[in-house]
């Protein structure tokens, strides 16, 4: 029973909802209640406690929506405090299930046109900036002729299997599995497609990944048969594009996006590595304009970056006030926040309303 307020009125589970109705969710473009997201609603006198449940907990927005929450509520005659909490509900695609009976909710491809520009230190973090977040995250090494990802996160060997399936190994809230794992550091793989094809799929079928919110995929760099084989296995809910500032990085990054493109895998943006003084910037921004995608951002060169990467502690953990970091971290709430909107859409026939005025 709704108690009355000190002023004689009653704030009420109706008055609270419809002032929340006007509350429109930045990414999704549709109001918080239509969209399900209040939670957990309770009334004690004129004081209002409720959940605002997220489509990711690295949800770039999460101000926004508290102030704007705030404003419509003061429109509600006698209302008193106002108690906002938080949880997320990341939103899944269903082919993963379907295809390949892993419980990933997305699947998220890192890569880019050319060696060199820093694309497995970008999965790295990225990866590590969305466990931090609160999401669930795990990280597959796809670059199978040149792994290097259980180095940049200072573990040398996986746990031993359980139920004949490999264990990922585990750190800053992060399962990974790599290729490195499985053979000596100074024995190459001279492998031709079929091999290259199997053995990915091993590392994404055989291996108890458990449920997890994002799967990164950091690939080979280039347009070769492991793009094409993930493609194939994998269903993609999308891939981000690395490039260097110069230019001829943006021109083999361009390749890269094509392919993607004819793969009909989502394009989540491009990010820019390694950008400042020394290599310039801006390449990478006019490559998402000419291609008409999104700009994710850019991270500065920092000789952390590297040294973190050789150390097995990511820039986001070893320095995570460093410009660097607070990039890597606003790209991962970008990326999720891109996600979340391309998966309701498949998932449901999910039409965004257009904000008015």
């Amino acid at each position: 029973m709704t108690k009355r307020n000190e002023n004689g009125g009653a704030v009420t589970e109706t008055a609270v909802m419809a002032a929340l109705s006007n509350v429109i969710e930045p990414e999704l473009h549709r109001d918080l209640v239509s969209l399900n997201m209040i939670r957990n609603l309770q009334i004690e006198g004129s004081d209002v406690t409720f959940t605002i449940m997220l489509t990711t907990p690295a949800c770039p927005l999460k101000g926004k929506m508290e102030a704007d929450s705030r404003a419509a509520l003061a429109s509600v005659p006698g209302i008193g405090t106002i108690t906002i909490n938080w949880d997320a509900n990341v939103p899944a695609d269903q082919r993963i299930k379907d295809q390949l009976g892993q419980s990933f909710r997305n699947t998220i491809a890192v890569s880019s046109g050319k060696g060199g520009v820093g694309k497995s230190t970008v999965a790295v973090n990225l990866a590590i900036a969305l466990a931090q977040s609160g999401a669930s995250v795990g990280l597959l090494d796809a670059d199978i002729l040149g792994p290097n990802v259980p180095m940049m996160m200072g573990v040398e060997q996986m746990p031993p299997p359980q139920n004949r399936k490999m264990t990922p190994a585990e750190n800053y809230g992060v399962k990974f599995i790599s290729m490195a794992f499985l053979v000596q550091p100074d024995q190459p793989l001279i492998w031709r497609g079929p091999m290259l094809h199997s053995a990915i799929r091993q590392l994404l079928t055989d291996v108890s990944w458990g449920e997890l919110d994002y799967l990164i995929v950091d690939l080979p760099p280039g347009t070769s048969d492991a793009q094409l084989t993930l493609a194939q296995v994998l269903p993609l809910s999308g891939t981000i594009v690395i490039t260097q500032p110069m230019q001829v990085a943006a021109s083999d990054a361009l390749r890269g996006l094509k392919m993607f493109e004819k793969l009909e895998v989502p394009i989540l943006g491009v990010v820019e590595n390694m950008s400042g003084e020394f290599f310039g910037t801006g390449a990478g921004e006019k490559l998402a304009a000419d291609y008409d995608t999104e700009y994710l951002g850019s991270v500065p060169m920092d000789a952390n970056v590297r040294l973190g990467g050789d150390s097995g502690e990511p820039i986001v953990v070893a320095y995570p006030d460093s410009a660097a970091a607070k990039a890597v971290q606003e790209i991962a709430s970008k990326v999720a926040a891109r996600i979340s909107v391309l998966t309701l859409q498949k998932s449901t026939n999910f039409i965004p309303i257009e904000l008015v005025g």
